[in-house]
């Protein structure tokens, strides 16, 4: 892998933060390119505009443009060796990854609900957003476009990921629930993963840069309810001078009730929707509708999540006897047993 890896992103977009911050903590070197920078280095453009954008070659040396932050975290993790983000024990590096996943996939709702669903976050949002792309000096009549633009393409996209009249008060509660857990387990763990980062904590990490730091109705419930997640949340931005010693990781055996409480916590949403979602794919539905404990979640089905379930499948499935009788305690424990265990 050559160094400085190019990637193109925005401050805006919490994948971006998420693999910035893990570079960042990992000592890689890299080149962020932001607005029209990629197009005049002649960088190819992927299938699917989405960000962040790596550069990476392939098996033949020939450049490919990827945008998928967990593989793209995971081939870090193999080509850039040090200051790992996964845990070496199999077993805690199965729990991370759902909570890398319960981050990137259910907890973005709660973050695009927020900065698209209230005036003063679609403001705030809207104003200062384009500009990461036409520059500061972009003209006033092109800016006020680019505001009207850019908010109405990212309002109409509300229902994609789940935010409606029916579920806006489900992402409500379920974020103020999230931000009471967080705060309780970082009162005695420096990160999700125990005295050092896992890719759950980067992954955390970016949904909250834009929850708790940056969208003005999510951030002061941030302040309000959670101030030790407030304070984590601009502590793991850079993390480049944290010492990391080898033993730092949690012990799968014995996870803290903090973490515990956290997983249970995906039994609430996370997990019924996946599963429904998984279902519906299968079937050829376009729609998901299924009972949550706390109301109906209705949304469309999503295809990557669909992958995204057959991934950590897959990584159970690869662990030994002993590794799924643990992790399998842990998720039986949890209530989320489900996320594995039931058929599609």
């Amino acid at each position: 892998m050559r160094a400085p890896l190019v990637f193109k992103g925005s401050p805006g977009s919490p994948y971006t933060r998420k693999m910035m911050a893990l570079m960042r903590y990992r000592h890689i070197p890299y080149r962020y390119l932001v607005g029209e920078a990629a197009d005049r280095a002649g960088m190819p453009k992927p299938p699917v505009e989405l960000l962040p954008t790596f550069y990476l070659p392939d098996a033949q040396g020939q450049v490919q443009a990827l945008t998928d932050s967990t593989p793209l975290l995971r081939r870090l993790e193999r080509e850039a060796p040090g200051r790992a983000a996964r845990p070496q024990e199999a077993v805690l590096a199965f729990i991370d990854a759902l909570l890398e996943d319960f981050a990137d996939e259910w907890v973005t709702k709660a973050m695009f609900h927020y900065r698209w669903h209230y005036a003063p976050d679609i403001d705030r949002a809207g104003k200062t957003i384009p500009l990461h792309w036409g520059g500061l000096q972009m003209d006033e009549k092109v800016h006020a476009a680019g505001k009207a633009f850019f908010s109405q393409r990212q309002i109409s996209r509300l229902a994609v990921i789940g935010s409606n009249a029916t579920t806006a008060p489900l992402i409500e509660a379920g974020y103020v629930r999230l931000l009471g857990l967080l705060d309780a387990h970082f009162a005695r763990h420096a990160f999700l993963m125990g005295a050092r980062p896992g890719a759950s904590d980067f992954a955390m990490y970016g949904q909250l840069s834009q929850l708790a730091l940056f969208d003005p109705t999510s951030m002061a419930l941030a302040v309000q309810h959670a101030p030790r997640t407030f304070a984590w949340t601009g502590w793991v931005e850079d993390l480049s001078g944290w010492e990391v010693p080898d033993d730092a990781w949690l012990d799968a055996a014995h996870l803290p009730v903090s973490l515990m409480d956290l997983l249970a916590e995906l039994a609430q949403g996370y997990v019924p929707v996946t599963l429904a979602n998984a279902r519906a794919l299968l079937r050829g539905e376009k729609q998901v509708s299924v009972e949550l404990p706390q109301g109906v979640w209705e949304q469309g089905t999503v295809t990557y999540q669909g992958k995204c379930l057959r991934w950590l499948r897959e990584e159970f499935a690869a662990l030994d006897a002993h590794g799924q009788a643990q992790a399998d305690a842990i998720l039986q424990a949890a209530g989320i047993a489900d996320v594995i265990h039931a058929p599609l």
